[in-house]
């Protein structure tokens, strides 16, 4: 009986992945046809730009300044060893833009405005709410997922432009100011390594997360049940497979675009 007891587990188990693979491509289906049929939900659309984009503007300057700053100690200390401190801010530039711009502003963001998402949407499941916008005609996929799902796409290159530019500036304030990194080398060997597709690259990454992560927060939240506890589970779950997620894409969006 224990054998098959853990047959029955592990099937169940195996079921239950498949169908939320299942109801996960059928909501990113929805979501799509959703985008192109009217009515366009403007405001829905600008209230969602602005809980990513602003609401998470302080955090991702926090973390850019600091980011930046640590990368700058670090790298002036590594390439003082065999007098390349040149090397510094050319450094600290292609590392921001082409990887921890994107990933770090996107993993802050699935903290903050994918949660909130879950939450938000979680709660109105459990609560009935989006039964009663069923009942009253209304797609509660166009008026709750759509918008927040292009809000942030259209936020996060902002959002990580922002997160290079301070990442950058506290970079030049540490590496000049405190690791004596002289200036003209700094910035010239900013101007001659960066490519512009470097930054270009870098916030095409970023918009990507941006579906990604708010659809996670949208699915996760659409699909909540069991109460308070289930939104629980919800939220924590949308900010967990979001950034393993954002991890494991960056890796082959990296080999795509360089």
């Amino acid at each position: 009986m224990g054998g098959v007891n853990i047959i029955e587990k592990i099937g169940s188990t195996f079921i239950a992945k498949i169908e939320g693979f299942g109801s996960f491509a059928t909501l990113l289906g929805q979501t799509f046809v959703a985008t192109f049929r009217p009515p366009w939900r403007l405001k829905q659309l600008l209230i969602a730009m602005e809980f990513v984009g602003f609401g998470s503007l302080f955090i991702i300057m926090l973390t850019g300044f600091f980011s930046g700053a640590i990368l700058a100690y670090q790298c002036a200390y590594a390439f003082g060893l065999f007098g390349a401190e040149t090397l510094t801010g050319s450094t600290v530039a292609l590392a921001l833009c082409r990887e921890l711009g994107p990933v770090l502003a996107a993993i802050m963001v699935a903290g903050r405005a994918s949660s909130g998402m879950a939450t938000v949407i979680g709660t109105m499941r459990v609560t009935e709410q989006i039964d009663a916008m069923k009942t009253m005609a209304v797609d509660p996929i166009q008026y709750l997922i759509v918008p927040r799902v292009w809000g942030t796409f259209l936020m996060m290159p902002v959002l990580c432009a922002v997160f290079d530019f301070v990442g950058i500036v506290a970079a030049y304030v540490v590496g000049i100011g405190f690791s004596n990194v002289d200036f003209g080398s700094f910035d010239a060997m900013i101007d001659s390594l960066l490519n512009p597709f470097d930054v270009v690259g870098g916030l095409i990454k970023s918009a990507i997360f941006g579906l990604i992560l708010s659809f996670i927060g949208c699915y996760k939240g659409y699909y909540a049940a069991g109460g308070a506890r289930g939104v629980g589970e919800a939220t924590t779950d949308s900010v967990v497979y979001a950034s393993v997620t954002i991890l494991i894409l960056d890796y082959f969006l990296t080999m795509i675009l360089w």
